[in-house]
């Protein structure tokens, strides 16, 4: 079984692209409160690579879409999602009013799962699915 501490120290670090980065990383910012730790913007205003973090231990990093040698797409250019963020917060409810009220579009609304999760699924304004809750893999759920 995993212990908590494992699981904050988790070196599974995602990568997403977005057609607007910048306009993406304030927005993330602002709706799912990470941090923008690091951006490396290029000189035609796109973003080479940018790293946020969301509490201690959670990273994400993210770039401008471009044509290149990994040929990645957004959601909005496939026209649907192929894959999604999970994340950990220590309080459900605070996270999807801030998320709410920043315009996020919910997929699935704030609940109570059947294994002991709080949480809610939400889609960023490029079409990325983001799930957020109380929820961690392999730990088991307080009491």
């Amino acid at each position: 079984m995993t212990t908590a501490a494992q699981v904050a120290t988790t070196t599974i670090y995602p990568f997403m692209s977005y057609d607007d980065a910048p306009a993406a990383i304030e927005w993330l910012v602002r709706a799912f409160g990470l941090e923008a730790v690091a951006v490396y913007p290029a000189e035609d205003g796109t973003i080479n690579h940018a790293e946020l973090r969301l509490g201690n231990s959670g990273w994400v990093m993210l770039s401008s879409a471009r044509e290149d040698r990994f040929n990645v797409r957004t959601p909005r250019n496939l026209g649907a999602s192929t894959q999604g963020i999970a994340a950990y917060v220590d309080d459900s409810d605070a996270h999807y009013a801030r998320a709410k009220a920043a315009g996020a579009e919910m997929v699935d609304e704030l609940s109570d799962t059947d294994y002991g999760a709080r949480g809610y699924t939400a889609r960023d304004p490029e079409g990325h699915l983001w799930s957020f809750g109380n929820y961690r893999p392999g730990v088991p759920a307080e009491d």
